[in-house]
């Protein structure tokens, strides 16, 4: 019997449902003891009623709750609920390897990060007696922490024996199973050792059978044995060898091949003994070079052409981890430069890279397969990537002094993570972080939008400001902080985003943490760092530059020299993407402009069209008829911004405002005959302004601020108040709203010591949607406008960007996987929403700077989305190493 949202089992509420088996249904529940988000399993009546089974059932779950291991599911609880046998499991967000592997093959390397992590699983289980039996792709997620091993559903304790009523049924299954399907029944038996299919006793080897063919699916895509029906399937696991994995994946390592065929062995003697044995092969492999990897059949020219190239790489590869350890251990430096190539993930939109202090470990932004922005860590001797799981939404990250540790922005936060891994640790509050620094005695300096510099513990405590704005200079924020080599005097860069005069008075400085005094250097709008060879490195005109620097006179000397050309700029944040680290290595991206295009969706994710051509743009708004949008325009040169309207069916935008500060985050009036935006044309900070889509064109202030910026989010639908973010005195993000109607009266409306963003009107003026960071990352949630103090969380994992469907029965938002999340809302006297339901998966341009506040919008009917989505080719370029590049510049 299905249960309904709000049922109770005991401590458990359900939220909603999440699947069903032949077993039982599958919840989504709170654990109100607790306060967490679980799986529950609801058993099937006839389980439930056979005593024999409840018992068995009881026992094995028991054991299998014993399981306490990273790459498995945890089994929380069993209960008992008016008659209804439950379990309680961990929930967890993701994909199967099912459904990963119906997109095609894994990547070799990512398909041995997975297969070490199952073994690694099934090594903890055999160890305590216990045997899977039923190793599949649909019972392994793919989570943001890596593999769980789900559904010890046909486990056997080694020490029990099987009943007869029980062959081929799973308790704890989660997977849905049509018994009448022989589809079904034929992708379970697809991964069935011979002696499990030919009912003779099984133990831990069966497993390893199931895991070869797993593993053989993940690297070719293909099912490891095939046939037409159940009884030729069978036939072929009894009797025939898979096609070998040299053969459909010719550059896959030989001894990968080698181990598969080992696990696929009919004779369980013949097969690997353990899953310890097993999982060391494969980190062996993982760890060794695949270069050498020979296709099957191809000719001897092609073989030694392989052969060249793969040799050529290697050695270069070697010569670098080579000339990287003498660089360590000598003093004199090498006679010239040695550059190398990074390649990156593909579309991976990096932002931000930084070498690790030594010159041996980069740590960049980059996405996942899933779609996820994560920090990664790659050694420059080395090809294989580490995702540094529980880092979503990074931004700028920094190395401690040591390399043990990394500094980096997320959700609102600062925050820093082991550099092996590890759970995150908060240190404080960030709205919008603008770069770090830390020094030896364990300072860390950031810096923050519309904010001086400030100075934290890396352990956390008291915050205090490093630098002092100089609002009459025309400096709205200090950023991109970098210690000079004695600790206690440091870098930084002015900005000003008002008009084209203050941005030209702007420049890199330097001060010292015990003083407010400050060194005027030299004008640029750039990050800067120094060199140990003596310079300052900073960016001008496409380039990148070095000057000789004195670090005890603090003096710039000599002219500017050019070190690369055409390096990858952000004009929005002054941000360049390069990196020096202690040694003298050199990383840097060449230019490539980060492009979007406004493309509408249906609610399958199919393109239905699009608005304009590529653009550097950002926050998106259909006007209320739904016949034009308006949008930003980024000026990819200067950072300005200006709004642009379009018609809703393309064609060519007309410019709606124009002036050499920022004009952002354009609302619709609901009558849709004005905007309101967001401008710095007349103060260092963003001011609300109102202007009018008539002949007339009138433009008026309705909103000013002398000590922070202030961004529209919504109108509400009766034309009464306009709702816009601020920063609070705490440094906080809050919501507040304004009467519009007469006199502009501002009022907050909500402010916390956390960050608010985001804020939308429902359709009918009840309700307020917003994203807040209260539990340590971005999630939805709901308030009423007129009753402060009630709020609703609708979702739990990092999600962003709310958007309500004209007729307020759907809200809209996005996951931080990239999925477009539908929420159906119910009519009533509070609010009530249904479980979430994913649409799509988006590609959504990156944010990047404080203004970027949405990246689509939604259609009256909820039918269409425009969706800014990141057509650019940011990722095409690699990143480029220089060791020892001061060296060319030696007379």
């Amino acid at each position: 019997m299905a249960l309904t949202v709000g049922t109770r089992l005991g401590p458990y509420e359900i939220i909603g449902p999440l699947g069903a088996g032949g077993m039982g249904e599958v919840y989504r529940a709170k654990d109100t003891r607790l306060n967490r988000t679980v799986a529950i399993k609801v058993l099937s009546p006839h389980l439930s009623a056979n005593a024999g089974l409840k018992e068995r059932f009881e026992r094995e779950a028991r054991a299998i709750s014993s399981l306490s291991h990273s790459n498995i599911c945890a089994l929380y609880d069993i209960g008992s609920h008016d008659g209804t046998q439950f379990l309680v499991m961990e929930f967890l967000e993701g994909e199967t390897l099912a459904q990963r592997l119906a997109k095609g093959p894994l990547p070799i390397d990512l398909a041995l990060r997975y297969a070490v992590q199952i073994a690694d699983a099934l090594d903890k289980a055999h160890r305590q007696g216990i045997i899977h039996r039923d190793l599949k792709p649909g019972n392994v997620m793919l989570t943001k922490s890596g593999v769980k091993l789900l559904d010890f559903g046909l486990a056997k304790l080694e020490s029990s024996t099987s009943s007869p009523e029980l062959t081929g049924t799973s308790l704890l299954v989660t997977e849905a199973r049509d018994i009448t399907s022989e589809g079904t029944i034929l992708g379970t038996i697809q991964y069935m050792a011979p002696e499990q299919l030919e009912g003779r006793p099984v133990d831990a080897r069966a497993d390893i059978f199931a895991f070869g063919s797993v593993l053989y699916e993940m690297v070719t895509g293909k099912k490891a044995f095939t046939g037409t029906s159940r009884a030729s399937l069978i036939s072929a696991i009894l009797k025939d060898e898979p096609v070998p994995i040299s053969k459909v994946r010719p550059l896959s390592p030989p001894a990968l091949d080698r181990l598969v065929k080992t696990c696929l062995e009919k004779d369980p003697e013949e097969r690997w003994q353990s899953a310890r044995d097993l999982m060391k092969e494969l980190i062996w492999i993982s760890e060794s070079s695949t270069l050498t990897a020979t296709p099957a059949g191809v000719s001897h020219v092609a073989k030694r052409e392989r052969w060249l190239w793969a040799a050529t790489v290697a050695i270069l590869l070697l010569g670098l981890s080579g000339l990287i350890f003498f660089y360590q251990h000598q003093s004199r430096m090498p006679s010239r430069p040695m550059r190398s190539s990074i390649t990156l993930p593909e579309k991976s939109g990096v932002r931000a890279a930084a070498l690790s202090p030594d010159g041996t470990r980069i740590v960049f932004v980059a996405r996942d397969s899933a779609g996820k922005d994560l920090l990664w860590i790659r050694s420059l001797d080395s090809f294989a990537l580490q995702p540094l799981a529980g880092t979503e939404n990074p931004s700028f990250p920094f190395w401690s002094p040591d390399g043990d540790e990394i500094g980096f922005f997320a959700d609102g936060k600062l925050k820093k993570i082991h550099a092996s891994g590890g759970p995150p640790q908060i240190i404080y509050n960030v709205p919008f972080g603008r770069g770090g620094s830390w020094n030896r005695d364990g300072v860390i300096l950031f810096a923050s939008a519309s904010n001086p510099l400030y100075r934290v513990s890396a352990s956390g405590g008291p915050v205090t400001s490093a630098t002092e704005l100089n609002v009459k200079r025309g400096e709205d924020s200090h950023r991109w902080p970098f210690f000079l080599p004695d600790g206690k005097h440091f870098l930084y860069v002015t900005t000003s985003f008002g008009t084209g005069g203050q941005k030209e008075n702007m420049g890199i400085y330097a001060a010292a943490l015990d003083s407010k005094q400050e060194k005027f250097l030299t004008h640029a709008k750039s990050s800067v760092a120094y060199a140990p060879s003596g310079h300052l490195l900073f960016y001008r005109d496409g380039n990148l530059l070095a000057q000789a620097f004195d670090t005890k006179s603090l003096l710039l000397t000599g002219d500017a020299f050019p070190v690369a050309e055409n390096i990858q700029y952000f004009p929005q944040t002054y941000s360049v993407l390069f990196s020096i680290a202690h040694n003298g290595s050199l990383i840097y991206q060449n230019r490539a402009v980060p492009a979007s295009q406004l493309i509408w969706f249906d609610r399958e994710g199919k393109s239905i069209g699009h608005v304009g051509g590529p653009a550097d743009c950002a926050n998106p708004r259909i006007a209320p008829d739904g016949g034009r949008v308006a949008v930003d325009f980024i000026d990819s040169k200067t950072g300005n911004a200006d709004i642009w309207i379009y018609e809703s069916s393309g064609g060519i935008p007309t410019r709606f405002t124009s002036s050499p500060a920022l004009d952002t985050n354009p609302v619709w009036s609901p009558d849709g005959k004005s905007l309101v935006f967001a401008s710095n044309r007349d103060s260092v900070f963003l001011n609300l302004f109102r202007k009018d889509l008539s002949g007339s064109h009138r433009e008026e202030a309705i909103m000013k601020s002398s000590s922070s910026g202030r961004y529209p989010t919504d109108w509400s639908s009766n034309g009464q108040f306009v709702l816009f973010g601020s920063l609070g005195p705490r440094k906080n993000l809050e919501l507040w709203t304004m009467s519009v109607g007469g006199e502009p009266k501002p009022n907050v409306f909500i402010s916390s010591g956390f960050g608010v963003i985001q804020g939308q009107f429902s359709p009918d003026g009840r309700w307020v949607a917003y994203a807040s960071n209260e539990s340590g990352k971005w999630e939805i949630y709901v308030t009423a406008l007129l009753e402060s103090g009630t709020n609703w969380r609708i979702s739990s994992a990092g999600e962003t960007e709310p958007r309500w469907r004209r007729d307020g029965k759907e809200l809209f938002y996005i996951a931080p996987n990239g999925w477009l999340m539908a929420v159906r809302v119910k009519e009533g006297s509070t609010f009530e929403a249904d479980a979430a339901t994913p649409l799509f998966l988006t590609r959504l341009r990156q944010h990047i700077s404080t203004t970027d506040l949405f990246s689509y919008d939604v259609s009256s009917d909820g039918q269409r989305f425009l969706m800014n989505t990141d057509v650019g080719e940011t990722t095409a370029q690699p990143l480029t190493i220089v060791l020892n590049w001061a060296a060319q510049f030696k007379k």
